[in-house]
């Protein structure tokens, strides 16, 4: 392979195959400046249709990823894999083999089993909805009824992480804060273990504000993104956070994902929401 050459992934699935397009995004993530071309190929269910992808991956030489629960498709990847020397990656049936070993119970073998539409599925359409309507502190009544309230000053991530707890099942509640704005009566009736308290480094917010500024088409020397505002904000959420005795997080150098780890790993919520 020469330094420039094209590396091709093929994702294969019965299902929506999210799991194997997951994990090939992430391994490509570690080779930033390798040219790839991922190709997704979900609700896979014939033979003849699973082998001209095969055919079409073997003249890409590609990379093959795979989550087919159906043992006549997963022979057939393996052997036409083995016979054309395909890397070839079973996600799926070693882990599920190894369940039934230690059950002493049978998968159910069934497509998209992840995906039916179940209550898990319902409730977690009903969180996002949830997320939608107590976004941004329209209704403090939402508060009382949150799995997670996320408390924060502007541009600490409140909304996009919220979305992202919501498609876990939380229902999840947030509210910006801001100085000069009166903080909800209900608040404090939330008991503190199921709040969060977001912050971020002064530097990053003033450019991330500023940022915004540009984008707006105004000028980025405002109010809005002047340090002194900004460090005043923070000492005020700061205060808040101490008096309510809640979790705090500072999202500087995290992810969406690290931060809603934290939190579902250390506030006193029900684990077995999560449906990964």
């Amino acid at each position: 392979m020469t330094e420039n050459e094209e590396i091709n992934i093929y994702i294969i699935s019965d299902s929506v195959g999210g799991t194997a397009n997951t994990l090939g995004r992430a391994a490509m993530a570690q080779f930033p400046e390798v040219n790839a071309n991922v190709s997704a190929y979900p609700f896979i269910r014939g033979e003849d249709t699973l082998v001209s992808i095969l055919e079409k991956a073997h003249k890409d030489n590609a990379l093959i990823l795979h989550t087919l629960i159906s043992n006549n498709l997963n022979d057939i990847v393996a052997k036409f894999c083995q016979e054309h020397k395909l890397f070839c990656f079973d996600i799926l049936n070693p882990v599920v083999q190894e369940i039934e070993h230690r059950s002493h119970q049978q998968a159910l073998k069934k497509p998209g089993a992840l995906h039916q539409l179940d209550d898990s599925y319902f409730n977690r359409i009903s969180a996002i909805e949830f997320a939608v309507k107590y976004d941004d502190g329209r209704d403090p009544n939402g508060f009382l009824e949150a799995d997670i309230v996320i408390l924060g000053i502007s541009r600490t991530s409140k909304t996009p992480l919220s979305m992202f707890l919501a498609n876990q099942n939380y229902k999840v509640a947030n509210l910006p804060l801001v100085p000069e704005a009166h903080i909800p009566d209900l608040l404090w009736q939330v008991d503190p273990k199921k709040i969060v308290g977001l912050t971020n480094d002064r530097k990053i917010l003033n450019s991330i504000r500023r940022e915004r500024m540009i984008a707006y088409g105004l000028n980025p020397e405002t109010a809005y993104s002047r340090i002194d505002r900004i460090d005043e904000e923070l000492a005020f959420a700061k205060e808040l956070y101490e008096k309510l005795g809640c979790l705090v997080i500072n999202v500087a150098t995290k992810s969406i994902e690290e931060t809603a780890a934290i939190i579902v790993n250390t506030l006193e919520i029900n684990h077995n929401k999560q449906d990964f």
